[in-house]
């Protein structure tokens, strides 16, 4: 009997020990999963494929790089040059909505330049969609309509 238990705790450790690893490799996916769920609702994912479907390659790339930064261990994030904590560039990224994805699509459509970049370009555009988004619908609308400009 002293055998066979000793037999059956180690025959058990060894489930336990890859469980342990398996589980710590499903905590790492769940945390990347649990951003990109969030992320999604709050860019109303399923609405911007069916808007956008042809570009759904280039959204679900924009969704990887908004989790991959919000998910960093780095302290700073730098975009275009500059250093930004952390927590500032997250709580940007975790507040965008469909408004500025569609915003950086349009942005990347209209774009003539070569791009040397484009996850450097994508993350800046998307870092700074929140703060330019509304001048640039105002200057688009003021050259398209300029009897509205004021």
């Amino acid at each position: 009997n002293i055998n066979n238990t000793k037999e059956s705790n180690n025959i058990l450790s060894n489930p336990i020990v890859k469980n342990a690893v398996d589980r710590m490799g499903r905590e790492e996916e769940s945390l990347f999963e649990k951003y990109t769920k969030m992320v999604k609702d709050n860019i109303d994912y399923d609405v911007l494929i069916s808007r956008h479907y042809l570009e759904k390659s280039m959204i679900d790339g924009m969704v990887n790089l908004i989790v991959e930064t919000i998910i960093s261990e780095n302290d700073y994030i730098i975009i275009s040059s500059t250093k930004f904590p952390k927590e500032a560039v997250k709580s940007r990224f975790s507040k965008l909505d469909i408004s500025h994805i569609e915003y950086v699509l349009e942005c990347m459509n209209h774009n003539t330049t070569n791009i040397k970049n484009i996850k450097k370009y994508l993350l800046a555009a998307l870092y700074n969609a929140p703060t330019t988004i509304d001048s640039y619908y105002k200057a688009r609308v003021q050259h398209d309509m300029p009897e509205l400009a004021n």
